[in-house]
This record gives structure tokens, C-alpha cells and sequence, in this order.
């Protein structure tokens, strides 16, 4: 089976991929990472999403694509530079809330249980201040994460970081996990 063939793109895709391509953007969102964001973001209508870690907006493309009209995404990042891309190529969809700040700055002004969804692509709510963004998931709400697997962009030392941000998702009693040797290595948690 080929999980690529036929994959229906966002169509704002192949723009932002050139842009962050021009702009040399070494962490972008893999496509197979962006169809199950797709997936997941169709699973939660009418749902309150947060990406953290806009970049240039790969991943919030394929949220978007997947969220119905009622849904509402908010994504945070502190590079305005990057996010400039995003802000171009989606800032005109009304489901969508582009915050230009540090990411653990933004976690500590939410109120707890209030996403329904959470994609941590950015250092704080998955490396650091995890517990601060697993309490803003809701009961029956997914926390994601990708790059779990090996990525040849990781600093030195951070492949020590991975095991042990595992084994503190897996100590939450609240939440049923999955990991997956698929993508980039994705986890999903669900709350319940």
C-alpha cells in the first residue's frame, strides 16, 4: 500500500512548500503527518484547535482542510519571519487565529480544557511546559506530536529527549496513547 498515492492536498499547499523552500525553513510538517492531522482535525466539528509551532504554515494548511466551518484553529508561533508564510497564504480563512508569540508565553494565559484538539510541534508544549498543554486538552481531546523518530535536523543531544518525553505521556493515567513508527513518529493521546 502506498499511504501517499492519490493524497488529496490542501490547496494552498504547493505554495507554502516553495515558499519554505526559498526561505531555506528546516522543520517542515512531512505530508503523511499533514493528512492525519486532516483526519483528526475532521474528527473534532465544531471543535477549538491550537498548532503549536505555526513555521509556515504546512501543518495548519491540513488542519484547516480537515475542519469543518464551525471549527476554529489558533496557531502560535515566535518567529514572525516564518509565520509570515502562513499569515499570507491562509490568514484570509475566518477559522483561523494567527498568534505571533513564544508558545510557553501563550500556554500560561489558556484556560485549562479548552482544546479539542492540541498538535505540539514546537519546543514548549511538548519538551517543555508539557503539563501546562496536556491541561488545556479537554476530556475526549487529542494531543499530537510528530518527529519522534530520528530526524536529521535534531540537535546532538536531543535524541535523549524523546524517550524520556515518552515516559512522561505514558505515566498520565488520563490519557490512552499511541505511538507510531509512521511519518516522521507521530503519538496521539486522547483525554479521557
Amino acid at each position: 500500500m502506498d499511504d501517499l498515492a492519490d493524497l488529496r492536498t490542501p490547496a494552498a499547499l504547493p505554495a507554502i512548500l516553495a515558499r519554505t523552500e526559498a526561505l531555506g525553513f528546516p522543520m517542515p510538517s512531512e505530508p503523511r503527518t499533514g493528512a492525519m492531522l486532516r483526519v483528526l482535525a475532521a474528527s473534532k466539528p465544531g471543535g477549538r484547535l491550537l498548532e503549536l509551532g505555526t513555521g509556515t504554515g504546512l501543518a495548519t494548511a491540513w488542519l484547516l482542510d480537515g475542519m469543518d466551518g464551525d471549527a476554529r484553529l489558533v496557531t502560535v508561533d515566535s518567529d514572525p519571519a516564518v509565520q509570515a508564510v502562513a499569515r499570507e497564504m491562509l490568514g484570509d480563512d475566518k477559522r483561523l487565529e494567527i498568534v505571533t508569540q513564544d508558545a510557553a508565553r501563550f500556554l500560561a494565559g489558556q484556560t485549562a480544557s479548552s482544546f479539542d484538539l492540541i498538535f505540539a510541534d514546537a519546543m514548549p508544549g511538548k519538551y517543555e511546559r508539557l503539563e501546562e498543554a496536556l491541561a488545556l486538552v479537554r476530556p475526549g481531546g487529542l494531543y499530537v506530536i510528530d518527529d519522534m523518530l530520528p530526524q536529521s535536523n535534531w540537535p546532538e543531544a536531543h535524541a535523549a529527549n524523546v524517550p524520556r518525553l515518552l515516559a512522561e505521556l505514558a505515566a498520565h493515567a488520563d490519557l490512552h496513547i499511541v505511538s507510531m513508527a509512521w511519518s516522521s513518529g507521530l503519538v496521539v493521546a486522547v483525554r479521557h
